[in-house]
């Protein structure tokens, strides 16, 4: 019998904050696929990417990366730690790496979102998204996208058939979830081609490829007097884009309707909001989860929408 064969494992620990930045280092240093973990219990991020061989250790590419590291905090990025660390594991073990991280997410008992392997049964009447970490972001366990759910389930309470706007659908989660929790039509655009094929692939895994649309589109070409208008829409980009691209964004909600803005760092959210508060929103809710801050925003009563169109 062969014994597997093992690859090595390279790590960083960071913040939320530098966690895209380390990414990149790392991808680029190493040229290899990235993989991130988010743990919700530390706060941290851990940064890793699995090579066939050893690396040079100490120095060589462990200096690259520490010499990047240093780069980036140079940059106002808070890296926390930035602990580099090398393993040998097993490639079974580092497929069962996996399995140990991603657990099944209960939001706010409408909803179930587990990974494939997961045996956990949903409650009665609780919808259920079953979705496999990969490329894409998004499997519910950010809290970003852990906000945008709980926002989905909240809304959905509130009358059935609301249609919904995925706008950076990542890896799909918020469209499949929308679908699953009754909203109709539901839409879903990304400017990453492979974030659409992953997507399509999760609902079609999840049965509901019929029943929504994910296509590939610009944000910034989004028509600014648009042809539909929506109940709920969820923007999980980053700020600079959230406020270049505000009117086009608000301009897609309909007028008793919800935008929900994440991805924005808890620096940046007054600098949003007071952005979105000249088109007529009002704050509705806020989470602050780490170093993350994500919104629910409406209409204020007295504007109109040919006000900012």
């Amino acid at each position: 019998m062969k014994t597997a064969k093992s690859l090595w494992r390279v790590s960083v620990v960071t913040t939320p904050e530098a966690e895209d930045a380390v990414s990149e280092l790392l991808g680029s240093v190493l040229g290899q696929p990235v993989s991130s973990y988010f743990d919700l219990e530390t706060g941290l991020c851990t940064v890793t990417v699995y090579c066939r061989r050893k690396l040079a250790w100490p120095g060589g590419i462990r200096g690259e990366i520490a010499a990047g590291l240093v780069q980036i905090e140079h940059c106002g990025l808070k890296i926390g730690s930035g602990k580099v660390t090398q393993a040998k594991v097993r490639r079974e073990d580092w497929a069962e790496s996996w399995k140990r991280h991603f657990k099944p997410i209960e939001v706010s008992g409408a909803l179930l979102v587990k990974p494939s392997w997961s045996r956990k049964t949903p409650r009665e009447h609780q919808a259920v998204v079953v979705l496999d970490p990969g490329l894409s972001f998004g499997t519910g366990q950010h809290p970003t996208t852990a906000f945008c759910l709980r926002e989905l389930a909240r809304c959905g309470k509130i009358r059935t058939g609301r249609s919904f706007f995925d706008i950076g659908t990542g890896s799909g989660i918020l469209a499949i979830a929308a679908t699953k929790l009754g909203y109709s039509p539901v839409h879903a655009i990304d400017f990453d081609p492979e974030a659409v094929r992953v997507a399509r692939a999760n609902a079609r895994a999840n049965g509901v490829h019929n029943q929504l649309r994910i296509a590939w589109k610009d944000v910034t070409k989004l028509p600014i007097r648009p042809a539909r208008r929506y109940d709920l829409i969820c923007a999980n980009l980053i700020s600079t884009l959230l406020i270049s691209e505000r009117r086009r964004l608000v301009a897609h909600m309909h007028r008793g309707g919800t935008l929900v803005l994440a991805g924005i760092l808890k620096p940046e959210f007054s600098q949003v909001r007071k952005s979105f508060s000249k088109l007529g929103l009002k704050l509705a809710g806020r989470k602050i989860e780490n170093e993350w801050c994500s919104g629910s925003f409406c209409f204020t009563k007295k504007n109109n929408l040919e006000e900012f169109e």
